[in-house]
């Protein structure tokens, strides 16, 4: 049950789902009055990424404008990738702050705020552990994501092995989820064999439904598919919660973390587990306004005759749903893995080139 914070508490869907169940919610994003309303209605945590990071400065230019000329000012010899983590933490410290009371009331088990290190070092373990340490140490409530892939969980489980907690993003297969897992716990098992205290860890595995579904989809367009015509919208459900019955059965520490929304599905269904969903501030105010009352779901199976389908039809849905079915040597090749990690390394680009824009205006385009 979420404790009272610093924020005035508001009745909303969310909220009594949070007071009432085992489920707790995120919000999508670092931005600061997005957070504020989050919390207020029961948010236990926060996401950040390069992308969310590049949305944020759009959407509070007045103070992220000035705060990167500041750091231009204090470290003139800086180059645009080091002003661009400069800003990528500060605006990670600022979401973790709001996120505190949280903290300090739930005894550090939640209100943290998670860190995506570097998408570009996805086959890079050495720096992603590097930088998630250094991620680590920035704020008490700061917890870092790591991308799915082989060496992202050579990362995870070498980081959470210093203390670093995790959250495993960019996963879209039961087998990855798994696999984060016990990467996890071998990490765990380190940092506690070391003499260090993993009671208020939360780790999570990000599982990226509505990509998933997303990805169906456009199969189902490219190959000329007859599947049924419900059936991309429950892709992701039916993994999650097949990812969700093997881990209860194996107790792993990890929780599993609802990602991507794209319908009150990926809320309603889900409701009930001992999980997390993270939620993008419009979905969250689209759920609070709805009338609906959350009604424990997680243990109502997707209808059979639509996983069929999807088993039979889409051949990348299998790979997805069974626990087997994406081998490690895989990771990179399965289509939203790959689709995924291109939109952050893309947005990564992109923010650098938005701190590119402040150092250095472009003569050719009118001020802002």
């Amino acid at each position: 049950m979420v404790l009272m914070t610093a924020s005035i508490a508001v009745d909303s869907p969310l909220r009594r789902m949070v007071e009432s169940t085992a489920t707790d919610y995120w919000n999508d994003s670092c931005a600061t009055a997005e957070l504020e309303y989050a919390v207020a209605r029961g948010a236990t945590g926060g996401t950040s990424n390069p992308v969310i990071v590049g949305e944020v400065m759009r959407k509070e230019r007045e103070h992220w404008v000035p705060r990167v000329r500041e750091l231009m000012t204090a470290n003139p010899h800086w180059s645009e990738t080091e002003l661009t983590w400069a800003l990528i933490e500060a605006m990670g410290v600022r979401g973790a702050a709001i996120l505190e009371p949280v903290f300090k009331a739930e005894d550090g088990r939640k209100g943290r705020l998670s860190l995506q290190t570097n998408p570009a070092n996805y086959r890079t373990p050495d720096r992603m552990v590097e930088q998630a340490v250094r991620f680590s140490a920035l704020a008490p409530n700061v917890q870092v994501k790591f991308p799915c892939t082989v060496e992202g969980l050579e990362a995870v489980e070498e980081a959470t092995a210093r203390g670093v907690v995790p959250n495993v993003t960019v996963a879209f297969t039961v087998s990855q989820c798994i696999a984060a897992a016990e990467a996890i716990e071998r990490g765990l098992r380190r940092h506690e064999a070391a003499g260090g205290d993993t009671s208020r860890f939360n780790p999570v595995c990000s599982l990226m439904i509505g990509r998933l579904d997303d990805w169906v989809r456009f199969l189902v367009d490219r190959d000329a598919i007859a599947l049924h015509p419900d059936a991309a919208n429950w892709a992701g459900i039916a993994t999650f919660k097949r990812a969700y019955g093997i881990y209860r059965e194996r107790g792993y520490r990890t929780r599993l973390l609802a990602a991507a929304y794209r319908s009150r599905l990926h809320w309603t269904e889900l409701v009930g587990g001992d999980i997390v969903m993270t939620m993008p501030h419009a979905w969250q105010v689209r759920f609070n306004e709805s009338g609906i009352d959350p009604v424990e779901r997680i243990d109502v199976p997707v209808d059979p005759h639509l996983v069929d389908d999807l088993l039979r039809r889409v051949p990348d849905f299998r790979r997805a749903y069974e626990p087997d079915g994406l081998p490690p040597a895989d990771y990179l090749a399965f289509g939203p893995m790959a689709r995924t990690l291109r939109i952050f390394i893309a947005g990564y680009h992109d923010l650098q080139a938005t701190v590119r824009d402040i150092m250095l205006p472009n003569p050719e385009v009118a001020p802002a």
